[in-house]
C-alpha cells in the first residue's frame, strides 16, 4: 500500500494577532503531523514556527470599516496571487485565521477549488454580521471558536462549529505581581495605573491624548503613584510628562498595574486574566462608529462582558471618551477598598472561570486531524 503524502496546509492570517496565534497551531500541527507542508499568509512567528511564508503580513491589517477601504487595492492584489496559487498546487486544507472581511474571500476560493476550511476565530457574526452567515455557511467546513457561547450560536445558523477555548491560555504564565513589579523597578506598595491607547497608529492617535490627560489627572490628585503606558515601538506619544512608556510589555503591564484604563480589544480580556480591574473606551473613525451602531446586535463592546453575558467593567465608546468620564471610572478601581473595585474583581473572576482550559492549539491541530481524515 502506497504511504499517503504528506498534507498541503495553507494558513491565512492578516495581522500579527494572528501571526501569534497561527504560529501556535503550526507548531500544533507539526507535532502531530512532523511531515505536514504548511504554507502561509503570516509573519516572523508562523515563519519561525515552521510555516513557508509566501505572502508576509506586513501592511495589510486595519481596523474599521472606513480604515479597511484603504486596503482594498492591496487585498485584491493578493487575492488574485492566492487564486493562481490553488489553481497550480491545490490544498488539503485552508485556515483563514480572524481578519474576517478579507478571509472570507479566502474560504471562498478554497472551496471553489474542492479544498476544506477550517476557520479559526472567525468573526463576530453575534455582533452585527448574522446577515452573512450564509455565505460562511457555504465556504467554511468548521468553525474553531474561542468564546465560549460562540459554538450554539453559529450551528443554530447553520454553521458546524467546536469550542476549542482561548488561545489567550496558551501563553506561558505570567510572573506573580511583586515579581513584576521588582523587574520594573516599582515599589511594591505604589499604586500604579496602566493605559493602553492600542497598538495600531490609528488606535493610539484617537486614545493617546484623552488617556494621558485622565492619567495625569488622577495621578496629580493622589489617586496613584506611577503611570506606565503599554507603549509599541515605533508609534508617538507626545507629551507624556511623568507617564512611563513602556515598550512592547504589554502582559508585564497589566500584571503590575492596580488598574488600567484599556482600548477595547484582547487587552481586556488579558487584564482579565491577570486579575486586573479596567475601564474599556474606545473610538473610531465616526463613518465606522455609526455603521456599526446601526448594525450592532449586542448590548456590550468588551469582551469581558461579552463573555460574563453582563455588564463588569465599565465601557465608554466615541463621544462618551472623555476625560472627566475616565476619571470617574478609573478612581474607584485605584482604591483597595472601593466597592467598584471588589465587585469587578469578583466578576473578573467568574469571566476567568468560563474561558476553560488551555489547549486550544492542540483542539485547532485534531479538527485539522479530522478533516484531513474525513
Amino acid at each position: 500500500m502506497t504511504p499517503a503524502a504528506p498534507a498541503r496546509i495553507f494558513i491565512s492570517a492578516g495581522e500579527p494577532s494572528g501571526d501569534l496565534h497561527g504560529a501556535n497551531v503550526v507548531r500544533a500541527i507539526l507535532r502531530r503531523r512532523p511531515d505536514a507542508h504548511i504554507d502561509a499568509i503570516g509573519g516572523p512567528r508562523m515563519a519561525k514556527a515552521g510555516a513557508a511564508i509566501r505572502y508576509p503580513i506586513e501592511g495589510l491589517g486595519a481596523l474599521g470599516i472606513a480604515e479597511v477601504v484603504s486596503q482594498i487595492p492591496a487585498h485584491y492584489r493578493l487575492l488574485g496571487a492566492l487564486r493562481r496559487d490553488f489553481d497550480a498546487a491545490p490544498y488539503d486544507l485552508v485556515i483563514p485565521i480572524d481578519y474576517p472581511g478579507f478571509n472570507l474571500r479566502v474560504a471562498q476560493a478554497a472551496t471553489r477549488r474542492g479544498m476544506k476550511v477550517l476557520y479559526y476565530i472567525p468573526p463576530a457574526l453575534w455582533a452585527w454580521w448574522t446577515g452573512r452567515a450564509k455565505r460562511f455557511a457555504k465556504a467554511v467546513d468548521r468553525f474553531a471558536v474561542i468564546l465560549p457561547f460562540e459554538q450554539l450560536f453559529f450551528e443554530r445558523l447553520g454553521i458546524e462549529a467546536t469550542y476549542v477555548g482561548h488561545p489567550l491560555l496558551d501563553r506561558e504564565p505570567i510572573p506573580l505581581r511583586a515579581e513584576v513589579r521588582d523587574a520594573l523597578a516599582i515599589d511594591r506598595s505604589a499604586r500604579v495605573l496602566g493605559i493602553f491607547p492600542g497598538s495600531r497608529p490609528q488606535e493610539v492617535r484617537r486614545h493617546w491624548e484623552v488617556f494621558r490627560d485622565a492619567a495625569l489627572h488622577l495621578l496629580r490628585a493622589g489617586k496613584c503613584d506611577r503611570v506606565l503606558v503599554a507603549g509599541t515601538a515605533g508609534e508617538s506619544y507626545p507629551e507624556p510628562g511623568v507617564l512611563e512608556i513602556v515598550l512592547d510589555a504589554p502582559e508585564r503591564i497589566l500584571k503590575a498595574s492596580d488598574a488600567v484604563i484599556a482600548k477595547s480589544g484582547t487587552t481586556t480580556l488579558e487584564a482579565a486574566l491577570a486579575n486586573t480591574p479596567m475601564v474599556v473606551a474606545y473610538r473610531t473613525h465616526p463613518i465606522t462608529f455609526i455603521i456599526g451602531k446601526r448594525l450592532a446586535k449586542v448590548g456590550w463592546l468588551s469582551l469581558v462582558n461579552l463573555v460574563a453575558n453582563r455588564q463588569i467593567v465599565p465601557e465608554l465608546v466615541q463621544h462618551d471618551v472623555t476625560v472627566a468620564n475616565l476619571i470617574d471610572a478609573a478612581g474607584p478601581l485605584l482604591d483597595p477598598a472601593s466597592p467598584e473595585r471588589r465587585s469587578q474583581l469578583e466578576g473578573l473572576g467568574s469571566v476567568r472561570d468560563r474561558l476553560g482550559a488551555p489547549g486550544a492549539s492542540d483542539r485547532v491541530a485534531e479538527l485539522v486531524d479530522e478533516l484531513l481524515s474525513a
